[in-house]
């Protein structure tokens, strides 16, 4: 079985900026000649994660207002009164979406819906510069 690991570069805005990486993670699947198998796709850092959505203007407005509501920005956390950075609302989101994906790789293509895309969900407060690791895994 063949293992490559590769790296995404990605800068973002924060604040729960949605950045869709699918052709991105695809041109890295077809350019390992994986015919089938898997990719996973992870974050470093506990501030952003990845899923899968549609990417379309609806939901780029209501994927922000869910966390908004689950974890509101303006809300003290104890984690603000520790580090005095003023995201703890940013790493309780992405402990919720979670640091990783997997997507199984069938004839060099990632299988994936029509409307599914793979998103990286900064939730930082302020902008950063991403680096997404794909490791591809399959003959």
């Amino acid at each position: 079985m063949k293992i490559i690991t590769k790296t995404i570069e990605k800068r973002s805005r924060g604040f729960t900026d949605i950045i869709d990486i699918t052709h991105d993670v695809q041109n890295l699947v077809h350019a390992s000649e994986v015919q089938n198998g898997q990719v996973l796709v992870f974050i470093p850092g506990s501030t952003a994660g990845i899923t899968t959505i549609e990417y379309e203007p609806g939901l780029l407005q209501d994927l922000p207002e869910l966390f908004e509501k689950i974890a509101p920005q303006n809300k003290r956390y104890h984690h603000d009164a520790t580090w005095h950075d003023g995201n703890g609302y940013a790493h309780l989101r992405a402990a919720l979406l979670g640091a990783s994906l997997i997507v199984p790789i069938q004839n060099r293509q990632l299988v994936l819906g029509t409307w599914q895309q793979i998103v990286v969900v900064d939730f930082d407060n302020r902008p950063r510069s991403r680096r997404i690791v794909a490791q591809i895994s399959g003959e």
